[in-house]
C-alpha cells in the first residue's frame, strides 16, 4: 500500500503542476480535480479493501468454528482440535490460525494464545468470541457446546447481514437514481435557469449588494455542491446496505468522482 501511496502522490502532484499552466481557462479545474482524485484514491482502496478483509475474516472464523466443533464434539480437546484444523485452508485468517497452533504446540497457555490470536486479527467480533472461549475453558465449561453456539450466533449474525444486504439493495438503486436526478436538476439551474433570470447574460446581480456572480463563480458553487452531496450521500447507501457508515466510502467515491466529471464536462462542452 505504501508504493500504491507514493505512486498516487507522484501522479497527482505532476498533473496539480500540469494544472497551474491552465488557470484562467475552462480546463484548469478539470486537471486540478483529476490531480485531487489521484491523491485520494489510494485511500478509497484501501478503505474498501479492508472492508472486503474484515468480512472475510468473519466468515473464515465462522468456518473455524464449525471445525472446532465437529473435533471437540468428538472428544478431543480444543488446544489438541485447533492444532487438527490449523492446515485447513481458512483464507486471510490462515496465518493466524497456524500460529495461533504453534504457540499452544509449543505448550503456551490457551487463553494467552487465543489473546495474542485476538490481537492479531483486530476485530471486534471475533475478540469478543474469543473471550466467551477462553472465560469458558478457564470456568471448565463445556467447550463443544459453547463452540456450538458461537459458531451459530456468527452464522446466524451473517445471515442477517446478507438478507439486509438483499432488501436494501432497491434503496442502494434508488439512491443512485435521486443522486443522478439531482445531478440533472443542478445542471438545468445552472444553463438554463440562472441565464434566464439574467436576461440570457453570464452576470447575475446580488439583490441590495450591487455585487455580481459571473458564471464561473456559479459553476464552482455547484460543482462544490455536488461533491459534498455525493459524499454523504455515498456514506448514507454504505449505512443503509451494510450499518457501516465507512462501507459507504466507495459509494461516496464513485457518486464523487461522477459529479466531478459530469459538472466539469458540461461546463467545458456547454459554458
Amino acid at each position: 500500500m505504501k508504493k500504491i501511496y507514493w505512486i498516487g502522490f507522484t501522479f497527482s502532484l505532476i498533473v496539480v503542476i500540469l494544472s497551474l499552466f491552465l488557470i484562467g481557462t475552462k480546463f484548469f479545474f478539470f486537471v486540478l480535480g483529476i490531480g485531487v482524485l489521484l491523491e485520494i484514491t489510494p485511500f478509497v482502496i484501501l478503505t474498501i479493501y479492508e472492508t472486503r478483509v474484515a468480512n472475510e475474516k468473519r466468515e473464515m472464523f465462522l468456518e473455524f468454528a464449525r471445525n472446532l466443533v465437529e473435533s471437540v464434539q468428538t472428544g478431543i480437546p480444543i488446544s489438541k482440535s485447533i492444532t487438527n484444523v490449523k492446515d485447513k485452508t481458512y483464507g486471510v485468517l490462515s496465518g493466524n490460525i497456524e500460529k495461533l497452533a504453534n504457540q499452544i504446540s509449543l505448550g503456551i497457555p490457551l487463553n494467552t494464545a487465543l489473546e495474542i490470536f485476538s490481537k492479531d486479527v483486530n476485530n471486534k467480533n471475533i475478540s469478543r468470541t474469543l473471550k466467551l472461549i477462553g472465560q469458558a475453558e478457564r470456568a471448565g465449561g463445556d467447550i463443544g457446546e459453547i463452540l456450538e453456539s458461537v459458531a451459530e450466533a456468527v452464522n446466524t449474525s451473517n445471515k442477517l447481514k446478507i438478507e439486509r444486504k438483499a432488501a436494501i439493495s432497491t434503496l442502494i438503486v434508488q439512491g443512485y437514481i435521486i443522486f443522478f436526478v439531482f445531478i440533472i436538476i443542478i445542471l438545468i439551474m445552472q444553463f438554463q435557469i440562472f441565464p434566464m433570470l439574467s436576461n440570457m447574460t453570464l452576470d447575475i446581480t446580488l439583490v441590495g449588494t450591487g455585487e455580481t456572480i459571473d458564471q464561473k463563480t456559479i459553476a464552482n458553487s455547484f460543482l462544490y455542491l455536488l461533491l459534498i452531496q455525493g459524499f454523504f450521500n455515498g456514506l448514507t447507501i454504505g449505512k443503509l446496505a451494510e450499518g457501516n457508515a465507512k462501507s459507504g466510502i466507495k459509494h461516496s467515491f464513485t457518486l464523487m468522482i461522477l459529479s466531478f466529471f459530469i459538472s466539469t464536462g458540461a461546463n467545458i462542452f456547454f459554458g
